[in-house]
């Protein structure tokens, strides 16, 4: 939260930063804290206090909130590996594509194709019938988590989230796979060694991370698929560690690894200091 909140601040208070790349890295902000503001109070709550009980209405409100979420950064890391692409593979060309009014139509986009596809994923759930078991096996409120107290066959539950999951997080993926294999094959070309250097080092750390992302949450569904040989307390291990992890790492790859945001974030502790 403190790294997210720096890092917006930054980019708030710095003219120099106000370009599209640093509006994506906004968004991805906004998005890693409302997230962790989602799920980690609960968290934090049932550990330290032992305060387990949720709204039946706030338990399906989470749900939506994680799912919808979780696919908006899994399109924001797309976008943002296709800024990376036009960045290195057409420079030239990168201020006429790369616009404010682009920004603009990527956020809506993000906004708009989550927000509906993730939206049956709770309401799947809701109106399933809830009998005698009301202790939800994890300590957030995820969809299969829950829909296994049910009384009801959950086949359609399950199938939706797979086919909603692959289609949003697969296609990401294979997008973003593409853009940074032709970034490889551009910056392979590169005469200029220290060029060369600089381009794999940030593109690689922003690839690493995506895959970070990506594998856990594949790991994740194997566990489930594959309940009866994991220990029941892996899968709940891994839907936290989803949703801190990726969180805590964003602001330090794409942010403090990025020359332009540390300059800005000494510019400003000077300015305090003055």
């Amino acid at each position: 939260m403190g790294a997210n909140s720096i890092l917006l601040i930054t980019i708030r208070l710095e003219a120099s930063l106000h370009q599209p790349m640093y509006y994506l890295l906004s968004f991805l902000s906004l998005l890693d804290m409302v997230l962790c503001l989602t799920v980690i109070p609960k968290v934090l709550a049932i550990f330290w206090f032992d305060l387990r009980p949720i709204s039946f209405h706030g338990c399906f409100f989470q749900m939506y909130i994680m799912n919808c979420l979780l696919a908006m950064e899994s399109c924001t890391f797309m976008v943002m590996a296709y800024d990376r692409y036009v960045a290195i593979c057409h420079p030239l060309r990168y201020p006429s594509i790369i616009t404010d009014q682009f920004v603009a139509k990527a956020a809506i986009f993000i906004f708009a194709r989550n927000v509906f596809i993730t939206m049956p994923i709770p309401i799947l759930s809701a109106r399933l019938r809830y009998c005698d078991r009301t202790v939800i096996e994890n300590c957030i409120c995820a969809n299969m988590s829950v829909s296994r107290l049910s009384c009801d066959d959950v086949t359609i539950n399950r199938i939706y989230q797979f086919a909603a999951g692959w289609t949003l997080l697969g296609s990401d993926l294979i997008l973003i796979f593409f853009s940074y294999t032709f970034i490889l094959r551009a910056v392979l070309r590169l005469k200029a060694v220290g060029a060369m250097t600089k381009a794999l080092s940030t593109c690689g750390s922003h690839f690493i991370l995506i895959l970070f992302f990506s594998t856990i949450l594949l790991v994740f569904v194997l566990t489930h698929v594959a309940k009866k040989k994991v220990s029941p307390d892996v899968p709940v291990l891994l839907n936290v560690l989803h949703h801190i992890i990726p969180a805590a790492l964003n602001p330090i790859v794409y942010g403090v690894r990025t020359q332009e945001i540390k300059q800005g974030i000494q510019r400003l502790l000077k300015k305090e200091w003055k």
